[in-house]
């Protein structure tokens, strides 16, 4: 029996009461906004979305035309359904207000809404990230401070996946689910139930030409990979880079693995490449649900306190013991 990403929904909030109706409808626009870039990204070079919007967001990143396309499909989407007080997007400045003629939720909404879009043009995976807070009962209205809860305070936090099928990878803190999209029906449909990561691994993803500006513990690690059976690991890893989060992260939840974007010496001052609000903690949190772990280096990404609305991390996550090793090669430097 098919079970529809709506049914599945319904069951969390009516049978487990792990969600509330709000957070319930809240997802299901989601989705069907992903539904809709899903169309968009399918498109591609019939629909006159690709290359470049000859602009930059706020991270001074070029942006692609099917960046703005999916960060205005998010917003449109979601800013009258009554369930969010506001938005948080990785090419947005600031935040969105639900504005006045909305009626205002308790949620807030963060989103990167096309992960690995150097990947666009050449027709390789990406996706959209998203995760979901609850703004704070002691806070008057919304601001920029109402977004900076550490990842553990999450009360969803997703993908959507636009590969050779579109997949929408969901959690609510009851382990991680994957839902297909049937084109013929137009609705997600739950292909995969409690995902869970394989603990060990042979497989580890890293830009590898940045190894030369790599700190000492990720060096040890890769060259200990690197020696393969011969070498302490006793055994022959493969390495594996898309250069798309989504993509990276989506291999490894289907069959374990380790991904790795660390701090590096090119840019000292900035504590990683990856965004600790959009990208970092929806990923750990689906990683940890699923069994995995998911540190900066030094300590858990959930437990981190963000102070800053656009903040970089370090991110290291994916199967149990691999990263908990790198985890140990961190604490033996410091």
């Amino acid at each position: 029996m098919n079970i529809s990403l709506s049914r599945f929904l319904v069951e969390q909030q009516r049978a487990k009461g792990h969600i509330s109706a709000e957070l319930r409808l809240l997802l299901e626009v989601v989705a069907r906004a992903c539904k809709s870039i899903s169309h968009a990204v399918n498109k591609g070079a019939l629909g006159g979305v690709l290359g470049s919007a000859e602009s930059e967001n706020v991270q001074g990143e070029v942006q692609k035309k099917l960046d703005i396309i999916a960060n205005e499909v998010l917003i449109e989407a979601n800013e009258w359904g009554g369930h969010l007080a506001a938005m948080a997007s990785e090419e947005m400045d600031s935040i969105h207000i639900v504005p006045n003629r909305y009626p205002q939720g308790e949620y807030l909404l963060l989103f990167d809404p096309l992960d690995g879009s150097s990947n666009i043009d050449v027709n390789v995976s990406i996706g959209t990230i998203f995760s979901v807070l609850k703004k704070q009962d002691s806070q008057e209205g919304v601001s920029e401070s109402s977004f900076l809860q550490p990842g553990r305070q999450q009360v969803a936090a997703g993908y959507c996946v636009y590969g050779p099928q579109t997949t929408l990878v969901l959690t609510v803190g009851d382990g991680v689910f994957m839902f297909t999209l049937d084109r013929e029906q137009g609705s997600f449909v739950l292909t995969q139930s409690d995902v869970q990561i394989p603990e060990d691994t042979k497989e580890f993803a890293i830009n590898m030409s940045n190894m030369r500006h790599w700190d000492q513990p990720v060096r040890r690690y890769i060259d200990e990979c690197l020696q393969g059976k011969e070498g302490p690991r006793g055994k022959d890893f493969n390495m594996r880079w898309i250069a798309s989060m989504v993509a990276d992260v989506h291999r490894i939840l289907t069959r374990g693995g380790v991904f790795m974007y660390p701090w590096d010496k090119r840019e000292p001052h900035k504590p990683g490449k990856l965004r600790l609000m959009y990208e970092a903690n929806p990923m750990s949190w689906l990683i940890e649900q699923a069994g995995g772990a998911a540190i900066n280096g030094q300590q858990r990404i959930l437990d981190l306190q963000p102070t800053q609305l656009h903040e970089r991390v370090s991110v290291i996550l994916g199967s149990k013991n691999e990263v908990e090793r790198l985890h140990s090669y961190h604490l033996q430097q410091s």
